[in-house]
This record gives structure tokens, sequence and C-alpha cells, in this order.
């Protein structure tokens, strides 16, 4: 995108600085943003609101670099504010870091005509000039910091339409995948989140002429989680409430359920927690869930099978890219072949097993503590947009075998048992069955895992998920140790799948 231009009305300096802080959640590492403007225009007031906003810190000094010329925060994202107005020259960027400063976080800079050129074409330009009794906005400039800029102020107008225009914004979580999360606070209310979950970008055909979240029947929309957490609370289970939506624009103000989750003090796994979780699915894998769930009016969500075609590009993500990573070269078309043969004779081998609503990534990062509460209503579930009908043992291994905290063999045999002894006391329950059911989703969901995490780091230059790989491996071992999975155990140990590697 080229020549994009938004405006914004700001009739005082409470919506000068609401502006900053709504530019401080889309800012990344790598933005410059250049404030224009005539002496007393508010650029100050902008500027030290966004960097307020990236500290959490309403009282932080915020003083002008006038003199100094730039002075440096360590926030959220680290910031680099620029003063040029006394820089005789362009060239004497240099002296000042600037283009070191973009590798290591984002860039505001005030008087940004004097840079004569030098800063990057992607650039975001706020211009503020008198408008009557108050200031106009101006954002302008090409590329990705536009566009987030953009959705950011979308979410500020979606936010006024819910009656929250007045909130205060502030980073919560991001993930692996576009989706992200704020709080969001006004006095005299409770805190709520604010999800900003656009429609999935499809990527380039991998496999029969189709992307890989095709496949993998990734959500596309938001009308997803709409309408799994619609049928998640009507079936007991704790779930956000949801206040306000724009599902066109991938916008809901959510219920904040709270932000203990699984980990003690000592941040280690907490097993009665992981126990208790064990038990809220084995109440819901004792219920029957429609596959067509209702999003809206007369707007509905299909859920989609965990089919063999979504399983296999799933754990071939370990030879697409963790095999690579670990031999310097792609996999041989050998060692793809006896993959494949292994894995579909597994998956013949759940033909019989168990299917029903699987949450898919039921594990800490999504599942909140509420001990004062009882029951199941312990827990809060987040996070199950990407929900399909598949085997009730996926979403046990998930949790039992969680991707980002180093579960024992005794706590993940701990929940294991809650789970069953739960299974058995409601009903007949086909316990062997299940047990090699698990073992299976165990070891295709940590295979597609090191995948991940490999892609994470290599295609996204995310290197910090690299640190989970010996978990990972660890988990994957114990899953191969069901007799049901020796002859894929072989294959794996033939071609060196479980060894210790430094990525």
């Amino acid at each position: 995108m080229t020549g994009l231009v938004l405006e914004r009305l700001l009739t005082d300096e409470t919506q000068t600085a609401r502006l900053g802080e709504d530019l401080a959640l889309a800012l990344r590492a790598g933005d410059v943003l250049a404030l224009k403007g005539d002496l007393g225009a508010g650029k100050s007031t902008l500027a030290r609101a966004l960097i307020r906003a990236l500290a959490d810190d309403a009282s932080l000094d915020v003083p002008s670099p006038t003199f100094t010329l730039v002075q440096s925060y360590d926030t959220r994202i680290p910031v680099h504010h620029f003063d040029l107005y006394r820089l005789s020259s362009a060239a004497e960027l240099d002296e000042l870091g600037f283009d070191e400063a973009l590798t290591q976080g984002a860039a505001l800079v005030e008087w940004p005509e004097r840079a004569d050129g030098y800063l990057p074409k992607t650039t975001l330009s706020i211009e503020l000039v008198q408008h009557g009794d108050g200031r106009l906005a101006r954002l302008s400039g090409p590329g990705a910091a536009f566009d987030r800029a953009a959705r950011s102020l979308a979410m500020r107008g979606f936010l006024e339409e819910a009656g929250w225009g007045e909130a205060r914004r502030r980073h919560f979580i991001g993930d692996a995948s576009a989706r992200s999360y704020e709080i969001v606070t006004l006095a005299g209310q409770e805190p709520r989140v604010l999800m900003n979950s656009p429609r999935l970008v499809l990527g380039p055909p991998v496999r029969d002429g189709k992307p890989y979240a095709v496949i993998a029947h990734t959500a596309q929309s938001v009308s997803a989680f709409v309408a799994i957490d619609h049928a998640l609370k009507a079936g007991g289970v704790s779930v956000p409430t949801i206040h306000a939506e724009d599902q066109d624009q991938g916008f809901l103000l959510l219920e904040h359920l709270g932000s203990e989750g699984f980990l003690g003090k000592d941040g280690e796994p907490v097993g009665e927690r992981y126990a208790a979780a064990a038990e809220l699915l084995a109440m819901m894998h004792g219920k029957s869930w429609p596959q067509r769930l209702q999003a809206g009016p007369g707007s509905f969500h299909d859920v989609p099978p965990f089919d063999r075609d979504a399983m296999t590009i799933e754990a071939d993500l370990l030879v697409d890219w963790y095999v690579p990573a670990i031999s310097g070269q792609p996999a041989s078309d050998a060692l793809r072949a006896g993959y494949a043969r292994e894995w579909n004779a597994l998956f013949d081998r759940l033909q019989g097993s168990e299917y029903t609503l699987m949450l898919r990534d039921f594990h800490s990062p999504n599942i909140i503590w509420r001990g004062v509460r009882a029951g199941h209503d312990r827990l809060g579930i987040v996070d199950f947009q990407d929900a399909l009908i598949g085997p009730s043992a996926y979403d046990v291994a998930s949790l039992a075998m969680d991707a980002r905290v180093t579960i024992s063999p005794e706590i993940e045999t701990a929940t294991l048992e809650a789970y069953v002894a739960a299974r058995h006391a409601g009903g007949a329950f086909d316990e062997a069955g299940f047990r090699e059911a698990y073992a299976i989703m165990a070891a295709q969901r940590n295979s597609k895992i090191l995948g991940i995490f490999v892609r994470l780091e290599k295609r996204d230059g995310k290197p910090y998920y690299l640190q989970h790989l010996p978990r990972i491996r660890d988990y994957l071992r114990r899953a191969l140790s069901h007799p049901a999975l020796a002859s894929l155990q072989d294959f794996y140990q033939e071609h060196g799948l479980l060894e210790e590697r430094i990525l």
C-alpha cells in the first residue's frame, strides 16, 4: 500500500494523548514514526503518551530530547525518541546511532524534515495541524506500520461504539499467530480484554493446490471463536462472556477471566491444577457436541474434522522444517516415504477412537486458574477458535505434555489418571483404546511442534521458541514408548530424530 492517509480530529490534550496510546499498541521493532507540526502543536504530548503507554507507567518522566538529541526507553518495545531540531546535517544521524536503534526497537522522530531523506521509506508520518479550536492529526505512509496504526485506530472506534471509547489500553499478550490481546480499563468497570483477530491471510498453495491453513483447518475469522464460545458456555465450560463484537473487523470485547496460570510461585507446574483441567476435559468428553454452531443471527460455524489430511500436514512439519534444521539439507524422498508410511499406519489405528469437540491447544497458556471458585468453574478457558472434531485423546495429550512447561512424568501420569478416573465415573469408557490414542496423538502433536518451533525461528524470526525443543523431544520419547508406536520409534531412532540437538 502507498499514499494512504488517515485523519483524526483532536479536540483537546486528552484526545492527543489517547492517539499516542493507540499508536503505542501498533508499534513494532523497526518502526519509525515521524512527528510533524509547528511548535506547540502537541508533538511532545503525543510522544509522551506513546512512551508511557509502552512502559505502562503513567507517571514516567519523559523529558524533551531537544538538547540530548535522543532519549532511549527500555519499554515493552525499546523506543528511542529523537529530536532533530539542532541537527546540522542528516549525516549526524549515524553518530546518534539511528540505524542501530532500529535493530533494537522503534524510533520517534521530531523535526524529521531535517533528516533530508535519511529516514526509511516505510516511515509512518503523523502531522499535527491547527483545525478550529483543536488539531487535526494526519497519518500517512506505506506498508505494515500504517496498516497496524489504522487497525489500532479502528479498534478505538470499536471501543467507542461499545461505550468504552475513553478506556485505557495496554498490551496483554500476543501469540504465534496474528492475533493479539489488550487489557482495557474504564473507571467504575471491571477490566476487559480487547481481542484483535484479523481475518487469516492464507499462504501459498502447499499441497493439492491448497494453502496449509485450509488443509489444517485453521480458523479463518473470529466467527469461529464466537460460535465455539457460545457452545462451550452452554455446555458448562467457563469461557469469556462476549460484551461487544464486530465479526467483520475481527474485534471482540471480552470478559477478563483472570491472570493466574498453572505455575506456582517457584515457576513449577502445579499438579492439582493439571488434574482439575483433566477432569474438565472428562466432563466435556462425556457430552455430545453439535458440529454446526451458531455464530450470530443467521450465521453458523461448521466445526471442521481433524481428518487424515490435517493430521498428516501437521506431522509433516517435522520433515519440512525440523529435519533440514538438524541435518543441513532437505529431507530425502526415502525419509519422507518412510515417514508417511509409519504415520498412515498409526492413523489407521485411530479409526475406532472416540471423537468429540477437540479444542486443539488445551494447555497452560490458554487456561486461567481461579482457585477461589469451585468445581470446573475454577478453570477459565480461552483461545479455542481452532477447535475441530477429533480424537478426545488429543486435548489430554496437549494438557499432560504442555509444550510451554516442563511436565514431569509424575505429573503427566497423575493428570492422565485423573482423566481416566473421571471418565470411568461417568460411565462406560474404553481405557485401553484411549491410552493408545493418547500415545498416537501425543507423538503427532509433539512432532508437529518440533517443526512449528523451528519454522517460527527460521521463517518468522522468533528464535526464543528454540529453547523449548529439548522438552518437546523428551515428550516425544515418552509418547513413542507405547507398544503401539514401536515401529515409529524405531524409525525416529534410525534417522536421529530423537537425538539432542543445538540449533
